[in-house]
């Protein structure tokens, strides 16, 4: 059994890619792992002048947020594609917390209105997270569409089958590499 974080990383009104956190959410709630849903949206962070190790008197929020992303042995990021990049709130977190990434198994998934699923995202979010030396499962799970492709509450809208099975594989690698991290430490 492991604990996983999925950081849902959009904060705008009328998002989508919540829906694909939520997905998330509700398939690792169905089985051994415990799960620890990070919305940004709920925490509303201001734009950060410090990362957390040098900041002298960290909100509360902050440590808190800091202490749950340091619980996981996972993490997936959840995030739309936004003018082929991903959203201020994600890079600001990204800094916030750089030591606290180095080692740790992080999973991609990236959501998108357009049919090219948020692929552009990917690029963008893999330099920043390989410069502070997080370890990206190789494997991620890409959403287009994703009003068409899910609902309100993570529900699937089209092809249950095939995002059941998509699903599955990307949290089986992800899966895999806490292992792995599990058994290097060991």
């Amino acid at each position: 059994m492991s604990h996983i974080a999925i950081i849902s990383a959009s904060v705008r009104d009328g998002r989508k890619s919540h829906n694909v956190a939520l997905h998330l959410e509700r398939t690792l709630k169905a089985t051994s792992n415990s799960v620890d849903l990070l919305d940004l949206r709920e925490f509303d962070f201001p734009l950060f002048h410090e990362r957390l190790k040098f900041m002298k008197e960290p909100p509360a929020r902050v440590v808190e947020f800091a202490e749950r992303v340091r619980k996981a042995e996972g993490v997936i990021i959840v995030t739309p594609e936004y003018n082929g990049s991903f959203p201020a709130s994600l890079k600001n977190i990204i800094d916030l917390l750089t030591t606290d990434w180095k080692g740790r198994p992080i999973s991609i998934c990236t959501a998108s209105d357009g049919q090219f699923a948020g692929t552009q995202v990917m690029v963008e979010l893999l330099f920043p997270l390989w410069k502070i030396k997080a370890w990206v499962v190789p494997s991620s799970m890409q959403v287009p569409k994703v009003g068409d492709q899910f609902g309100e509450g993570g529900s699937i809208l089209m092809d249950q089958e095939g995002w059941e099975r998509r699903t599955k594989v990307f949290l089986d690698d992800l899966g895999w590499a806490m292992e792995a991290r599990r058994r290097m430490e060991a």
